[in-house]
């Protein structure tokens, strides 16, 4: 089935079958999260994006294979929820963005800086360290050789504009402006965007509407 990223709390993973790579998509807990499933197809090694909410589903969706490791995108404790349960059920090794590890009650193994890259398998995730919507949110960038890249953006950019920066015109500028020269700047249209809650969206979807995001500041 083609994958459309449209997923619902209590309902099946939308699964993004790549050459290299396959995503699934699973929605928990109240606040409507997305987690990711990231699995190597040549090796079977897997990575979770955000243990966020219902570990039960998060493990089920997991499987037998369990989960070499998980990484938070930030520190905000809806995208954490079922960490300590899932690591404790996989013994995955844990990732997070230097300046947000502490406010992660689950010790962090490996502090995440932009540029840096994740294994899972075969395959290689870049961060990109984004300031605004928590001090040390990072995004992963996987770029398909086979195909165009895939950005997953926690809660830093989803369809219609950047994260919530909580009317703090510095926090939305920072935002903003690392959005456009690490994202927007670096990767192509085609990028496949997953963000943090909601639907996916593209790069090429989000780039005209730049301006109107800074001018009404949010």
């Amino acid at each position: 089935m083609t994958y459309s990223g449209a997923v619902k709390v209590g309902g099946p993973a939308d699964v993004h079958e790549l050459t290299d790579l396959m995503i699934s998509k699973v929605a928990v807990g109240a606040m409507n999260n997305n987690a990711y499933l990231l699995r190597c197809r040549a090796s079977g090694e897997q990575l979770l994006i955000d243990a966020a909410n219902d570990a039960a589903t998060l493990l089920t969706l997991i499987g037998d294979d369990g989960i070499a490791s998980v990484v938070t995108t930030h520190r905000h404790g809806d995208h954490w929820q079922a960490l300590a349960e899932v690591v404790a059920a996989t013994g995955a090794v844990t990732y997070a963005g230097r300046y947000d590890a502490e406010g992660i009650p689950v010790p962090t193994d490996v502090l995440v800086e932009d540029g840096d890259t994740i294994r899972v398998g075969r395959i290689e995730v870049t961060a990109r360290h984004l300031v605004g919507h928590t001090p040390g949110s990072v995004a992963l960038v996987y770029d398909d050789p086979h195909g165009h890249p895939h950005l997953f953006t926690g809660d830093c950019l989803f369809p219609g504009g950047v994260g919530n920066t909580f009317q703090d015109p510095a926090a939305f500028a920072s935002l903003v402006n690392d959005v456009e020269t690490k994202l927007f700047d670096q990767l192509p249209d085609e990028t496949w965007v997953y963000p943090g809650h909601g639907d996916d969206t593209t790069l090429g979807a989000e780039r005209p509407q730049l301006p109107a995001w800074r001018e009404r500041g949010w």
